[in-house]
């Protein structure tokens, strides 16, 4: 992993870890599969840090621009799916 985690430094220590956390279970889905329902608590912590819709897609095409992982597309296939695993390729 050669990138960090895009979070704003006004944020609490505990929203920075929501945050963290949450771009942790992308990478998962992509590397190795995460249980939805693990990934959609994950995300909804998230949503309480990043309410802002706009917010949200800039942080998600910031770890997309680093990492390769797609955010959207990530929870697209999680709410879009019934399966229990998500698994990105």
């Amino acid at each position: 992993m050669n990138y960090s985690y895009p979070v704003d430094l006004s944020w609490s220590k505990d929203e920075i870890i929501d945050v963290i956390q949450f771009f942790s279970l992308v990478e998962q889905a992509y590397e190795k599969g995460i249980e939805r329902e693990i990934l959609l608590a994950g995300y909804r912590k998230f949503k309480q840090v990043v309410p802002s819709k706009s917010e949200e897609k800039k942080y998600f095409a910031d770890f997309e621009k680093d990492s390769g992982y797609s955010s959207y597309q990530t929870m697209k296939k999680a709410r879009d799916s019934e399966s229990i695993i998500v698994k990105m390729r």
